[in-house]
């Protein structure tokens, strides 16, 4: 059984969220602030986090850092009531897996939950893809064991989401990825409407690997296509 901690500082939402998880058969914690979600998240292993962004105490942006701050890979998902794509941009720029804007359904809470699922099963199991310790593309590199992404040799500072990013491109390099498949693949989704999540999340990889993210050497835009992270050596 999986074990889901919710946290918002709306009675009604926590009622809400855990009958509609209960009824799919995971088991239900919920927290009214952002310091007791923290304490809870730090202290026993969640197989989820759903977090509002608007708690008290400590909001949902400061407990997200410091849940990724502690080494923590739990998917979190962040509630927002915010019209606003800063807020979401900032969750998932500091580690947050997925966003859903209020109000929802808990039908589009359980697919999404079941979608981080699927990709982490998959992750887990052998494949016929490529598989490789260390990536090297140009001067960037990537250490799937350690977890860690360098150019030039100096370490960059990824996501967790952005390090699963650069990773699946590196084992594509040279070939194009639409935003539908990398949402699919990275994000395990499959919700033509959340390829924003993509773009933003390939700019916020560009600020970091590129020397100017505005004319990239890597990470390409392939117009009405996708991306494609190119290698400066392939001819």
């Amino acid at each position: 059984m999986k074990n889901i901690l919710v946290v918002d500082d709306e009675p009604a939402i926590l009622t809400l969220l855990r009958y509609n998880l209960e009824q799919e058969h995971f088991k239900v914690m919920t927290a009214t602030d952002g310091a007791m979600a923290l304490e809870m998240a730090l202290q026993q292993p969640f197989d989820f986090i759903i977090l509002d962004l608007m708690l008290p105490k400590l909001d949902g942006i400061a407990v997200t850092k410091k849940i990724r701050e502690a080494k923590l890979a739990t998917p979190i998902m962040i509630l927002t009531a915010k019209d606003s794509e800063t807020d979401k941009i900032v969750g998932l720029e500091i580690g947050a897996d997925d966003y859903v804007t209020k109000p929802f359904s808990p039908r589009e809470i359980i697919a999404r939950i079941r979608a981080i699922e699927r990709r982490t099963q998959t992750t887990a199991q052998p494949t016929d893809e490529p598989v490789a310790t260390i990536l090297q593309v140009g001067t960037l590199t990537v250490d799937e064991t350690e977890v860690i992404a360098k150019k030039n040799n100096h370490k960059l500072h990824l996501t967790p989401k952005e390090f699963e990013l650069l990773a699946y491109f590196m084992h594509r390099v040279n070939k194009v990825q639409s935003r539908e498949k990398l949402l699919n693949a990275v994000w395990g989704f499959d919700y033509p409407a959340e390829t924003r999540m993509v773009d933003i999340q390939v700019s916020h990889l560009r600020e970091k690997i590129e020397d100017d993210p505005r004319h990239p050497g890597y990470l390409k835009t392939v117009r009405g296509f996708g991306y494609q992270l190119e290698d400066p050596n392939h001819d």
